[in-house]
């Protein structure tokens, strides 16, 4: 960055995993940077006219979650049974406040839903026909649950179910995607959303709607979204880890992600981070052969990226 303190920043995420220039062909490149470019717009247009960090990360997971390149929203992976279930969650710096919902298959934008728990709720977490209920009483647009669903993200859970080696998605494909943003005021906010893991089982949940694990914001140390595999990550605590070891080793953005990133290793998990902090520090860090990402700030940075060279 040119400006040691930017006016406002941000960074997003679109999912890690095991794309390469092998796997993914032009057509696939050029859409998913489209996707990415229109979600770190919708973030930046925010922060750029003095808008809240917690409304950046809406706007940009928003964008995210209805294009269904990515893992999140309309385009979400399919459970083992056939449906789409949808997790997401919210947090803001200032304050700690949260929400998360997780198993949603009516909420057109889950992280639209977390948010109205956040703030307009008793409660942090609610799942399944409580929190699509919850959805209906607060006016967050609902959809039929076809609305989610696409012939690729089918296609690949029926290519999963044929193998020989079982159902579990042990591709690296880990689609969430998330939003980290610092807003001219200093405030910090994180947002993660996503459809899971191709052929989950047993109403399986991972670490993007557990505050702490996939999502976490702190105004004493900074904002990060988690993607990757989520149970090392739930069991890692990632996103408050990262957040702790910034706010009492003095580490900076990189260096906590990379270091929790490399505890996760040494548990078989691999994934990716988005880091924020109050500074306008951005980080973006990834243990799998590419990530889905961007950032942007006040002092001219505008970014995109895939794979690791990029």
């Amino acid at each position: 960055m040119t400006d040691a303190t930017p006016k406002w920043a941000i960074a997003i995420h679109g999912g890690a995993g095991s794309m390469t220039p092998d796997t993914l062909d032009a057509t696939a490149i050029a859409a998913h940077e489209a996707g990415l470019n229109t979600a770190l717009e919708a973030g930046r247009a925010v922060l750029a006219v003095g808008g809240s960090a917690l409304d950046a990360v809406t706007a940009a997971v928003v964008a995210l979650e209805d294009d269904p390149h990515f893992n999140a929203g309309r385009g979400a992976v399919f459970t083992y049974h056939g449906t789409n279930e949808l997790d997401a969650a919210i947090m803001a710096g200032d304050g700690r406040g949260a929400g998360a919902v997780a198993a949603i298959t009516h909420t057109k934008n889950p992280v639209r839903l977390a948010r109205a728990v956040m703030e307009a709720g008793p409660h942090v977490f609610l799942s399944g026909a409580g929190a699509e209920d919850f959805a209906r009483d607060h006016g967050v647009e609902a959809v039929d649950p076809g609305w989610f669903a696409t012939p690729e993200r089918l296609r690949q859970l029926e290519e999963l179910k044929a193998r020989k080696d079982g159902w579990f998605d042990a591709g690296m494909k880990y689609g969430t995607v998330g939003a980290v943003a610092r807003d001219a005021a200093g405030h910090v906010a994180a947002a993660t959303s996503t459809g899971g893991l191709t052929g989950k089982r047993w109403g399986r949940i991972g670490d993007s709607p557990l505050i702490g694990a996939g999502t976490y914001a702190d105004d004493r140390s900074g904002a990060v979204s988690c993607t990757g595999s989520g149970e090392q990550f739930i069991r890692a605590g990632a996103a408050h880890e990262i957040c702790a070891r910034m706010r009492l080793t003095g580490e900076s953005a990189d260096q906590a992600a990379r270091t929790v990133l490399a505890e996760i290793g040494v548990m078989d998990g691999v994934g990716g981070v988005i880091v924020v902090t109050p500074q306008g520090e951005t980080a973006l860090a990834f243990t799998t052969p590419g990530m889905f990402r961007g950032r942007a700030d006040s002092s001219g940075l505008n970014e995109v990226g895939i794979f690791g060279q990029d």
